[in-house]
């Protein structure tokens, strides 16, 4: 208990100690000779390792990197696609590699592809940065990209526009529809006692 160490006792006398304790026996390490256990709050215990993962999850995340690619004809609506794909990962900690790749005649104006990942970086500063000047490779421009760290990074636009769009529905679903209006604003003819029908 406390981290202390009870030596080498056998599995009786610490399932014993266990339950004088009122705690857990846990095999930490089975393969050992003898195998260790630990007297644990087996709750406790599993948050604690749960804690851990999460944490060692992270820096996994870190070393991830997504590759995203263009091309200097690109259309403006997929460039911001990617642009929202990248931010995506930078924002999940992750690295993005984004390779442009010129076909055929295009290796003629490769200016046009440096000012488009020029516009891509520019883009994504509140996010990441660039870890070196883009390079022109063979028949592709390639740049890394590293996140900023948590406190100096922007917040996920896609985040905060889920976290605004609860609200905006509940807005939306106390307005009445055209049809409801239309509907209150009939009032319904009622009927006399000869079954006849007034007009309101």
């Amino acid at each position: 208990m406390d981290g202390k160490q009870l030596g080498v006792i056998s599995l009786a006398e610490a399932l014993g100690l266990a339950r004088t304790n009122a705690v857990d026996l846990v095999e930490i390490a089975p393969n050992a000779t003898p195998p260790v256990c630990r007297l644990v709050d087996f709750g406790k215990f599993r948050y604690e390792q749960a804690k851990k993962d999460k944490e060692s999850k992270k820096h996994q995340h870190a070393n991830k990197v997504k590759e995203i690619q263009l091309s200097p004809k690109i259309d403006p609506h997929d460039l911001g696609v990617k642009l929202s794909h990248a931010i995506d990962f930078l924002c999940e900690e992750m690295k993005v590699k984004v390779v442009l790749k010129f076909r055929g005649r295009e290796m003629a104006h490769t200016e046009y592809g440096f000012q488009l990942i020029n516009k891509f970086i520019k883009e994504i500063t509140p996010y990441g940065h660039a870890d070196s000047t883009p390079r022109l490779t063979g028949k592709a421009i390639n740049l890394m990209l590293s996140p900023l760290p948590r406190n100096k990074r922007a917040k996920n636009p896609r985040e905060t526009a889920d976290e605004n769009y609860p609200e905006a529905a509940k807005e939306g679903a106390n307005e009445p529809t055209e049809d409801e209006e239309d509907s209150e604003s009939e009032t319904p003819p009622t009927n006399d006692l000869n079954g006849e029908a007034k007009p309101a």
